[in-house]
C-alpha cells in the first residue's frame, strides 16, 4: 500500500496533530496545518514585548508584519550601522554623532519592518505550510495582499525621508541596497545559502555609518560590512535550526540544513572570520584601548554562543539567536567609549 494512503487522508493538508510520522509528509509532498486558531502572540515574538502592549488588537496583524514584536530584527540590522558609524568618529576625533546614530535607529526599525513585510508577501505560500511560521498575518488570514502592500509603502516612504537626512552618497548607497532586499526571499529556493543574502543585506548598515560621515568609503569601512556578513551567516544559521525539519518538508534550503552535524563548526568558523575582520578595521582605523576591549567581549559571546548550541532545541536556538543584540552591543559599547576618548586627538 503506498505510503500516502496509510496516512487515511484523501487530500494534501493534514493536521499535525494527527500525523505520527513526518517522513510520510516529506514523501508524499504533503503539507500539515494546525487544528488550532492563530495566537496573537507567535511563536518566535518577544514575551510582554512593549509594542504590542501599546498597540489595539485590532492592529496587531500590522504589528507582526512590521517584526515590531521581535525587535531583535532591528537591533541586529542597527549594529553594523552604529560600529561604522563610531568607528568613523574616531577617526575623525570629533565624538559620537548622535543626530546619526538616532536616524540610524528610526531606519532600522522602518526598513526591517518593510523588508519583512515584502519577505511575508512573498513567503505566504511557504509560510502557510511551516509550523513556526503559520500564524503570521497573512498565512492565516488576518491581513490581506492589498493591505499587506500599502503598509510595506508607508514603511519604506519612511525609510526614505530618513535617508534622505543624509549626504547625497549615502542616499545613492541607501537606495542601492534596495535589490539585495528585493532578491533575498527568492534565494531558499534557488540555493543552500540565503543566509548569505541576508547578511549582504543586513551588514549593508557597516557602509552606511562611515558614509554618513566620510561621504565616501574606505577599507576600513568594507571591512566592518565584511565582519557584519559573516555574523549574519553565524546568527542567521542557528536561527535556522528551528526549522530545519519543516524546511526539509517543505523543500526550503538553508546553511542550517546544509551544514548538518557539523553546523556548530561552521558557525564557529563565521564567527571567527567576523572577529578577524572587525580586527583588520580597527587596525586601518586605530580604536585604541577601548575599541579592542569592545571586540574581547564581543569575541566572549560569539565563543559562549558556539558552546551553548544545540541542535534540535528550539527554545536554545531562538536564545543564542537574541543574545546576538548584547553581542553587537558590546562591540558598541567599547567603540563609543573609545569615540568619547578619541574627542579633539
Amino acid at each position: 500500500m503506498p505510503p500516502c494512503n496509510r496516512l487515511g487522508q484523501n487530500c494534501r493538508r493534514v493536521h499535525c496533530e494527527t500525523v505520527a510520522n513526518v517522513s510520510l509528509l516529506r514523501e508524499c509532498g504533503w503539507f500539515c496545518v494546525s487544528e488550532r486558531p492563530p495566537s496573537s502572540r507567535l511563536p518566535d515574538a518577544a514575551e510582554k514585548n512593549l509594542a504590542q502592549r501599546l498597540t489595539p488588537p485590532q492592529l496587531w496583524p500590522f504589528v507582526q508584519l512590521a517584526r515590531l514584536d521581535r525587535p531583535v530584527g532591528w537591533q541586529l540590522l542597527l549594529a553594523p550601522c552604529w560600529w561604522s558609524s563610531a568607528l568613523a568618529s574616531i577617526g575623525r576625533h570629533h565624538g559620537p554623532q548622535w543626530a546619526h546614530l538616532l536616524l540610524f535607529l528610526l531606519g532600522a526599525m522602518l526598513m526591517r519592518g518593510a523588508g519583512s513585510t515584502y519577505n511575508d508577501i512573498v513567503d505566504r505560500h511557504i509560510d502557510a505550510k511551516v509550523a513556526r511560521t503559520r500564524g503570521r498575518p497573512l498565512p492565516s488570514g488576518r491581513v490581506s495582499v492589498y493591505a499587506a502592500k500599502v503598509f510595506l509603502v508607508l514603511q519604506a516612504l519612511g525609510g526614505l525621508l530618513v535617508l534622505l537626512a543624509f549626504n547625497r552618497f549615502t542616499v545613492g548607497l541607501g537606495i542601492a541596497s534596495l535589490a539585495i532586499v528585493a532578491i533575498y526571499p527568492f534565494m531558499k529556493r534557488v540555493t543552500s545559502w540565503p543566509q548569505l543574502v541576508l547578511g549582504f543585506a543586513f551588514a549593508w548598515g557597516g557602509l552606511m555609518g562611515w558614509a554618513a560621515q566620510y561621504g565616501a568609503l574606505s577599507l576600513a569601512a568594507v571591512s566592518v560590512y565584511a565582519a557584519a556578513i559573516v555574523w549574519t551567516i553565524g546568527y542567521d544559521t542557528i536561527y535556522a535550526l528551528q526549522d530545519s525539519v519543516d524546511d526539509a518538508i517543505v523543500g526550503v534550503r538553508s546553511t542550517a540544513r546544509l551544514f548538518g552535524g557539523q553546523v556548530r563548526l561552521a558557525v564557529a568558523l563565521f564567527y571567527g572570520a567576523a572577529v578577524a575582520l572587525l580586527a583588520l578595521a580597527m587596525v586601518l582605523a586605530p580604536t585604541g584601548m577601548l575599541g579592542w576591549l569592545g571586540l574581547a567581549g564581543f569575541a566572549g559571546h560569539l565563543a559562549w554562543q558556539v558552546r551553548s548550541i544545540r541542535p534540535g532545541d528550539n527554545a536554545q536556538s531562538l536564545k543564542l539567536f537574541r543574545s546576538n543584540r548584547d553581542a553587537g552591543l558590546l562591540l558598541f559599547g567599547g567603540l563609543l567609549l573609545a569615540a568619547f576618548a578619541a574627542m579633539g586627538g
